[in-house]
């Protein structure tokens, strides 16, 4: 496979079938995309729709084994499929690290914060004194408000924003090329999420970090990231720029997803709901997923696959009547 040196991530048709009674369950169905080196890059769509299977799937951690994976997770132009164990162990932390959904859960509750920041960088064979300079500065660089002090308190005496502080600073503590965020700003007041999205911009301003950022939230795609992709049931039913995506999508799934969007004038009436529910699928299921809930379906789309139609270099949607 030839590699373009400004992508840093590939994923090559990728999809994640869970074992169950009788089948498969499709979690993530033919998905294609690639991030550039230094490019934020959000996947947006309800809960359920695969976002977090995708990055659990490129770290190579998805839970219980019981997952069967078909296409291409790239890495540098390199195949992270065909890594062994000990290879994906030095991958994840130095290469591409990841901040995950809840910081209490990762963190571990009898141990020091500034202890746990510190085990990653003892992978690199520093000095104790030196290694302990490094965490203070990195939660110095996290604006951990009395970082000489923070680095000695327990996870249960920290609060949400401080703990996804932590997690930040353990993920960059061997400065990874890719930073995964998965949902880095649930449960936290809009003062706190707008510091840690200005610590992730500013980390790839400073270090060229690129950051796929996971989340269900549009004013936050809108406010940091360059492209986007909108994901439905499993399937990426569009993505484009921010502006491609905002100014005009494509999808009949991301134009209701649009409208419901909070408006800031009261006059724009009632939020547009979307009708229905999300199908459970399984891995033998054909034609477009969001069939049973779309206004322009067709008798075509409940047993064919759509196309995937493209509108320029970067804007692409999967659509039949479109």
């Amino acid at each position: 496979m030839t590699h373009n040196s400004r992508e840093l991530l590939k994923l090559d048709g990728l999809s994640v079938e869970y074992r169950i009674r009788g089948g498969y369950l499709s979690a993530v169905k033919n998905v294609s995309m690639d991030i550039g080196r230094g490019e934020i890059f959000a996947i947006v769509g309800e809960s359920g729709c695969g976002k977090s299977t995708i990055a659990h799937s490129i770290m190579r951690l998805l839970p219980d084994k019981n997952e069967r994976i078909s296409g291409g997770i790239y890495f540098e132009g390199e195949n992270l499929g065909a890594y062994s164990d000990n290879q994906m162990t030095a991958v994840r932390g130095k290469r591409i690290g990841m901040i995950f959904q809840n910081p209490l859960d990762s963190l571990n509750p009898v141990y020091r914060s500034g202890t746990q920041v510190a085990e990653a960088i003892f992978l690199d064979k520093k000095d104790r004194a030196i290694v302990w300079k490094e965490v203070i500065d990195l939660y110095r660089e996290m604006k951990m408000p009395d970082p000489d002090q923070r680095v000695r308190s327990f996870p249960h005496e920290l609060s949400g924003g401080m703990r996804q502080r932590v997690m930040i600073a353990m993920m960059l503590a061997r400065n990874p090329k890719l930073l995964i965020a998965d949902e880095p700003t649930t449960a936290l007041d809009v003062t706190v999420e707008a510091q840690i999205l200005e610590i992730m911009s500013r980390l790839r301003a400073d270090f060229n970090t690129s950051i796929l950022l996971i989340t269900h939230n549009f004013g936050i795609v809108a406010e940091i990231a360059d492209r986007v992709a909108v994901m439905y049931a499993g399937e990426l039913a569009e993505q484009g720029s921010v502006f491609d995506i905002f100014q005009s999508p494509s999808h009949p799934y991301t134009e209701l997803l649009m409208k419901a969007l909070p408006h800031q004038s009261k006059r724009a009436g009632r939020l547009q709901t979307i009708e229905g529910s999300v199908p459970r699928i399984t891995s033998t299921s054909p034609g477009c997923r969001f069939y049973n809930r779309c206004p322009i379906a067709s008798g075509h789309c409940e047993n064919h696959d759509p196309p995937v139609r493209r509108l320029g270099d970067s804007h692409s949607y999967a659509c039949h009547n479109r």
